[in-house]
């Protein structure tokens, strides 16, 4: 095996246990320092996370003499790339022995990529593909040997791959052959010496069995096995498990314990294994029939798992430092802050209030499934003109573009042009950091999710207005409960992802008297889950509609974490507008437009909302794309499920002319769902209701919203005025 590229590292980076905790609980950083050496870390309150010289400025307040620590760094490495392992192969009597997997590729690897590997000492047989065929390397009296039939499969189609070997003889056979139909591809060879394992050690599928495993392959795997006996022809390749069982050594059914990352041994000895790295299941494999599209119903069309070079679950680095919360911390944004010779970096966290105590009227409820949706997105416009513009206003300084190891985010693809269903915050996140600019935004900040929402946050402080602070893993633990004791919950400028356990506490909330203020876009429109079985993992299903980076393939649009249907929560019957009036109804570049007043705006019982705005129009500025509807857009439609009573206020106008429609809403070219004229549907609505216990609901209808709480150096203006007047009538009991 050739030795690893080098790969680019941060100067000194790291990642949290969690992203939040209460008073007393402790925070554990995993930390990686590349070079070694002494490191610091310091606890900082996040105020601002904006760099913008024409904004509200990069604000921290210094914390160190409540943490302040300096322990010696060390390089920790990350591992990607998911496979099986084995850790007991099994015994058997030494003679022939032949390893053999069905195989789907959507690419060819760019080197070779193990299917099948099992390592014992000296001894090895490593079923292998690349773009010179199927390969078989075992070891001999010469070292290792590598047998190849000298041409690849065909793509996107499934085919039996083996590996045969003799030791009695020293003949070894490697083969291929399409389960459609069509001519196999055998090589044969004599070696020399041939030693084969006996089962005293490890087995790995999808990747070569070292130390770190390497050779990942990325591609579709199902039905590996070992069976005793040599063999240079394979008369039914599709024969399953079961068929094989005569001569089952060990045999792995992938249709067994799908939600689960253990792999189920059918054989007689029961050696079963574990996932690494979190490969995707309930993915339909070489016998997917069509009947039924969820795994649950039938789980043999489902028996095969999809392994990726780059996927990455946990980096499983060691604690260096822990960080216990005092009692009197208040709760909000904070960070530590990372420092050695060669650089520094912040790990965000928000500190909780003690269970069941609420410190203020009004909570925030930071949107850590969107933010780690999108964490290290990849968007390649890291250009020269982006790095300038970081470099001058001194934001942070690196891009997930630059740092692969980091692994990608939800809407990046995997090798073969598979889509990333995973995403861990257990590694280094380059967009959830102070200071991140997303884009070289000509008439703003360029900022998204979480240094956008520190706008939010500055807002807060700046009017002198007390909240807390909650996050999205913490509601879908605990609850309508974790709300009950506050009278206004504000979400942030795009709260995309939501699981099933968040959206009900949303709605119990607002439904049993609490006040919710939606100050986003494009908010609760995908569905999620997580599992306590996988901490620290979310997965996703791009399925059937909406605005995609890629889309799941046919009949794998079930989770496999929790069995639900996966994709828009417009297509799990729950739009939106159900529980925010508004919904994702058009988007374009990063810009934005102004709203226009309605006349409900001026009703006496609305009017209170608008005191101190002038004119008819207003938000024509702002830090995120110059305007306060903008980028993503949500507007009112009672056939989704907008409430009875709900009143639209304000509407905008002019959107710019990269703006479309979005696809969920469309017919055909010409006809909408809804029935109105397909450009019409490209707008901002805000709007109030509310709800039959008592509760009320204000939502802005667009992502750029709280970038327009600046303007003209302060927190003044309109768009200030509205939310002032909204959040203080709210938070009254």
């Amino acid at each position: 095996m050739s030795p690893p590229l080098p790969i680019a590292e941060l100067p000194v980076t790291g990642y949290l246990d969690r992203f939040s905790h209460r008073p007393g609980e402790t925070f554990q950083a995993r930390v990686s320092v590349r070079d070694g050496g002494a490191a610091r870390a310091r606890l900082v309150r996040v105020i601002s996370g904006d760099p913008n010289p024409a904004g509200p400025g990069l604000r921290f307040e210094d914390l160190s003499h409540r943490f302040d620590v300096t322990f010696g760094g060390r390089r920790q490495p990350i591992h990607a790339g998911s496979y099986a392992e084995v850790q007991r192969a099994p015994r058997r009597e030494a003679g022939p022995c032949t390893w053999t997997a069905l195989v789907w590729l959507a690419a060819l690897p760019p080197g070779e990529a193990a299917v099948l590997s099992e390592v014992e000492g000296d001894a090895g047989a490593t079923l292998l593909i690349g773009r010179d065929g199927v390969a078989g390397m075992v070891n001999g009296a010469q070292g290792s040997v590598m047998v190849t039939t000298g041409q690849a499969p065909a793509l996107r189609r499934w085919h039996r791959l083996w590996l045969s070997a003799d030791p009695g003889t020293g003949r070894v056979a490697v083969g291929c052959v399409p389960l459609e139909g069509g001519a196999a591809k055998v090589a044969t060879a004599v070696v020399q010496g041939l030693r084969l394992p006996a089962g005293g050690g490890r087995i790995t599928i999808a990747a070569h069995g070292g130390t770190p495993a390497g050779w990942h392959l990325t591609g579709k795997v199902e039905d590996p096995a070992l069976l005793a006996g040599y063999r240079d022809a394979w008369a039914h390749p599709d024969a399953t498990l079961a068929a094989l069982a005569p001569e089952l050594l060990a045999g792995w059914d992938f249709s067994r314990d799908i939600a689960t990352q253990d792999i189920i041994d059918i054989g007689p000895q029961g050696c079963h294994g574990r996932l690494v790295n979190v490969p995707t299941r309930a993915v339909v494999g070489a016998r997917w029939s069509g009947a039924e599209m969820c795994w649950r119903h039938a789980p043999a069309d489902y028996a095969a798992i999809h392994f990726h070079a780059d996927d990455l679950g946990d980096c499983g680095w060691e604690t260096d430092f822990t960080f216990e919360v005092p009692p009197d911390l208040p709760s909000g944004a904070y960070a530590l802050h990372l420092t050695c010779e060669g650089g520094e970096d912040w790990l965000p966290l928000y500190v909780l209030p003690p269970r069941g105590v609420a410190r203020a009227p009004v909570v925030f409820l930071a949107s850590t499934f969107t933010y780690q949706a999108y964490a290290n997105h990849a968007r390649g416009n890291a250009d020269a003109a982006y790095k300038a513009r970081v470099a001058a206003w001194g934001a942070y300084p690196h891009n997930p573009d630059d740092y692969p190891v980091y692994g990608r985010s939800t809407y990046n693809k995997h090798p073969d042009g598979s889509g990333i269903a995973f995403s861990s915050r257990l590694r280094p996140i380059l967009t959830m950091r102070p200071g991140f600019l997303t884009f070289d935004d000509a008439r703003g900040s360029g900022l998204r999710h979480y240094p956008a929402d520190t706008h939010l946050l500055a807002w807060l402080e700046a009017k002198g207005i007390a909240f807390d602070v909650i996050t999205d893993e913490d509601l879908h633990d605990e609850g309508a409960d974790l709300l009950k004791p506050y009278r206004v919950v504000m979400t942030g400028s795009h709260p995309e992802y939501h699981t099933p356990q968040t959206l009900d506490a949303l709605a119990a909330y607002t439904r049993d008297g609490g006040r919710m203020m939606y100050l986003g876009g494009n908010g609760f429109y995908w569905r999620v889950a997580v599992t306590p079985g996988l901490p620290g993992v979310m997965e996703l299903r791009r399925a059937e509609g909406g605005i995609r980076a890629w889309a799941a393939e046919p009949g794998e649009y079930y989770h496999q974490t929790d069995g639900g249907y996966g994709g828009l929560w417009r297509r799990n019957r729950r739009p939106p507008q159900m529980l925010a009036g508004v919904g994702f109804s058009g988007q374009g570049l990063f810009e934005g437009t102004h709203y226009r007043l309605l006349p409900a705006a001026r009703a006496p019982k609305h009017a209170w909302i608008f005191e101190g705005v002038t004119g008819e129009t207003f938000g024509d500025y702002g830090l995120s794309g110059g305007g306060a509807a903008g980028f993503e857009l949500d507007r009112a439609d009672f056939t989704l499920g907008t409430p009875e009573g709900t009143t639209i206020l304000a509407r905008s106008e002019d959107p710019p002319s990269s703006f479309v429609t979005v696809p969920e809403e469309l017919l055909s070219h010409i006809a909408t769902v809804s029935g109105e004229k397909v450009d019409e549907l490209k707008r901002a609505e805000i709007v109030i209701f509310d709800t039959p216990g008592g509760g009320s609901v204000f939502a802005t209808g667009s992502i750029t919203w709280c970038g327009s709480l600046w303007q003209d150096g302060a927190f003044d203006g309109p768009v200030s005025h509205i939310m002032e007047n909204v959040l203080r009538r709210f938070s009254v009991a």
